[in-house]
């Protein structure tokens, strides 16, 4: 997960726990052998609370987590530090797991960092979705890790908004109203002509885009490649900006999520099942019920103008961790126990990477998702998942799509001309990646 940056602080973090969580996973193994301290990496607290609640901890063994914000490439730089420092340093400071997105995994699974997890214990896959198995694997189809999600995306719509502009909220309506760019945008218009924003941010809806590119950010040569779909998004972000169908503020900013609140204006987000669950935080949860912007049940679910996927977590496993049983045995906890991904989806509103659990709770009629008005999301994203191809990564992603909406947005916001905002912008990557060519 795709996932949230999880602004905690700018520095790193370091918390740790031992013993035992509230529910015993898959056994467990004897910790005699293995060493007393279990380091993971990560940017955010998401897994870190899955794990809490759904793994039993080997007893004698403690827990370290160190979480690293993942904006601008901070996470990354802290965490290579860390694996370069790996044959140096002492048992317990050794990384034994990390978690690695879809944006930047491939600079970890063709690395030396990271070992085949089949030789750990790991080798039922059958399961998994192909996709996962395939974006956690190097270029010699070695598998070095697992996501414990699948993350096909949609779009999330406000059924009561639906209503006064479309007529209906019904999804399978909705749908027909919204299955292309074209009609997006027209009802854009249509929704701003009753005061309601088509989005809550310019950059709502880049993952759609970017996910259906035909290139990679850069190619073999080194050269910047700015994919037609991509021109494509900032016509639209232009446009929308301009007709007032959104706003410049983040896709993460306080202001964006607001619009999601029970007073909000936003007809639309993107995102797959953790995005609700984990990001639109003035929506739904124990907050905003006591803050009275809790707008559960007023959302539906459907597939949009272009089915994408959206992030996703590895689990990957660090090359000289002294925990090799315990890293075989959190990445078969969290893709093949039944219980644990049934908690997942009951529990933490997750499509699994479980399709046999998956397919259990679609199939299930008295199933459905609370956020959204009691639609069954899992129904949905078991079709959509079907779509999902990982293709075009490369290792630059994270800061070439952040990059160009950082500086795509000083232009709509009409501080600087679009000429200009560009060339910002390959000033940037040129800071970040020296061998990177970009247009003079």
């Amino acid at each position: 997960m795709k996932k949230l940056v999880s602004i905690l602080t700018a520095a790193m973090i370091t918390l740790s726990f031992a013993g035992c969580s509230a529910k015993p996973a898959s056994g467990g193994q004897e910790a005699d052998a293995q060493g007393k301290v279990f380091h993971i990496y990560a940017w955010n607290e998401e897994f870190k609370g899955f794990f809490e609640k759904y793994y039993k901890v080997p007893e004698g063994i403690t827990v370290e987590w160190t979480i690293v914000p993942n904006e601008d490439g901070q996470y990354q730089d802290a965490l290579d530090l860390a694996l370069m420092n790996q044959e140096s340093a002492a048992a317990d400071e050794k990384v034994d797991m990390f978690l690695a997105e879809a944006d930047y995994i491939v600079k970890y699974t063709n690395s030396e960092y990271t070992q085949d997890i089949k030789a750990l214990g790991v080798t039922d896959f059958s399961n998994t979705y192909k996709y996962t198995v395939d974006a956690a694997s190097d270029a010699n189809g070695v598998v070095k890790g697992v996501s414990f999600q699948c993350c096909p995306a949609g779009l999330i719509y406000r059924r009561s908004i639906a209503e006064d502009v479309l007529g209906t909220s019904d999804p399978a309506e909705v749908q027909a109203r919204l299955d292309s760019w074209d009609k997006f945008n027209e009802v854009a218009a249509l929704a701003a002509e009753k005061g309601y924003l088509m989005t809550a941010s310019y950059a709502s809806t880049f993952r759609v885009f970017s996910n259906n590119t035909q290139s990679p950010w850069v190619d073999k040569d080194n050269n910047l490649v700015i994919d037609p779909a991509i021109n494509t998004w900032m016509e639209q972000a232009e446009n929308f900006v301009k007709n007032n169908y959104t706003l410049t503020a983040g896709i993460w900013d306080a202001e964006a999520m607001a619009e999601s609140a029970k007073d909000g204006r936003a007809m639309c987000y993107f995102g797959p099942a953790w995005f609700y669950n984990f990001s639109m935080g003035p929506a739904f949860g124990e907050d905003a019920v006591k803050e009275g912007t809790d707008s559960t049940g007023d959302w539906g679910l459907v597939e949009g103008p272009q089915a994408h996927f959206w992030g996703g977590t590895w689990l990957l496993a660090a090359a000289g961790s002294d925990n090799p049983e315990m890293i075989a045995d959190v990445m078969n906890t969290f893709i093949n126990d039944e219980e644990v991904c049934s908690n997942l989806i009951e529990k933490e509103a997750q499509f699994t990477n479980n399709q046999a659990v998956n397919a259990k709770f679609a199939a299930d009629p008295e199933y459905g998702n609370a956020y959204l008005g009691g639609q069954n999301d899992t129904a949905l994203f078991l079709d959509l998942a079907k779509n999902i191809k990982f293709q075009n990564h490369t290792n630059y992603d994270q800061l070439c799509a952040e990059g160009l909406q950082t500086y795509f947005v000083e232009y709509l916001k009409g501080e600087v001309d679009k000429e200009t905002a560009m060339k910002n912008y390959y000033k940037y990557l040129n800071e970040k990646f020296p061998a990177v060519h970009t247009p003079e």
